[in-house]
């Protein structure tokens, strides 16, 4: 990968955003056909996804996909179906050690069944639990694919039943934990995204903090966020 400031996220089930999100120029773009499309969408959603990598003019940014879980039931179709028309990488929600020794093995098979060299796709583990963010520096040494890592806090604010804060002071011991462990394994680190996207004095100040704990880029939620990201992290 190049660039790793930014990483906007654009459901996988919305032709529009697909279509418009490469105006805002992230570096990376992802897909996404976990959190952001509902269970009776997601078949529909991969075919459209697959598509639109296919078909549209991604040509200035990195184009990444949110898979499901393997728990999920949708995660090895997810990969199946998008190999072949090689995203940069996948990224994968409750990205623990043991899922993605799993996603290794079946993304290597898709890889050799759509005429890819082994290891041309990456993976960004999606650090979301309590478990995975205290074996941060194991989780990075599960598979040379790995070269990027996403925070995210809202997950790990729910399952510690804990209100999430602009200020973020709730979160500054995980935010500190995988921005050092990821710092320590040369990997880029993508911080959580500021959830509020009117607020662009408030995001301003989150993405200071990102930067001063020590992440190299940070997820957006909406294209409007993107210069603000760039803008400081540079």
């Amino acid at each position: 990968m190049s660039q790793n400031r930014s990483m906007l996220i654009i459901p996988g089930n919305s032709p529009k955003g697909l279509q418009n999100a490469p105006v805002f120029n992230p570096d990376l773009l992802v897909l996404d056909l976990a959190d952001g499309v509902p269970l009776e969408d997601k078949d529909s959603a991969r075919l459209l996804v697959k598509e639109a990598i296919g078909f549209m003019d991604y040509e200035n940014t990195q184009v990444v996909v949110r898979i499901n879980s393997l728990q999920s039931g949708f995660g090895a179709k997810d990969i199946e179906i998008i190999t072949p028309v090689q995203p940069i990488a996948f990224v994968i929600p409750q990205g623990n050690a043991e899922q993605l020794q799993e996603i290794e093995i079946l993304l290597a098979e898709s890889e050799k069944k759509a005429g890819l060299k082994e290891g041309s796709i990456g993976l960004i583990p999606v650090v979301e639990t309590v478990k995975t963010l205290e074996q941060m520096s194991s989780l990075l040494n599960v598979s040379p694919r790995i070269k990027s890592v996403f925070f995210n806090a809202e997950g790990l604010a729910q399952e510690l039943g804990i209100v999430r804060s602009k200020e973020g002071d709730e979160i500054l011991y995980a935010r500190s934990k995988f921005a050092m462990a990821c710092r320590a394994a040369g990997m880029n680190s993508f911080d959580t995204a500021f959830t509020d996207s009117n607020d662009y004095e408030g995001l301003e100040k989150d993405c200071l903090k990102a930067r001063n704990l020590g992440f190299t880029g940070k997820a957006a939620i909406d294209g409007r966020q993107i210069d603000t990201i760039h803008k400081i992290f540079v």
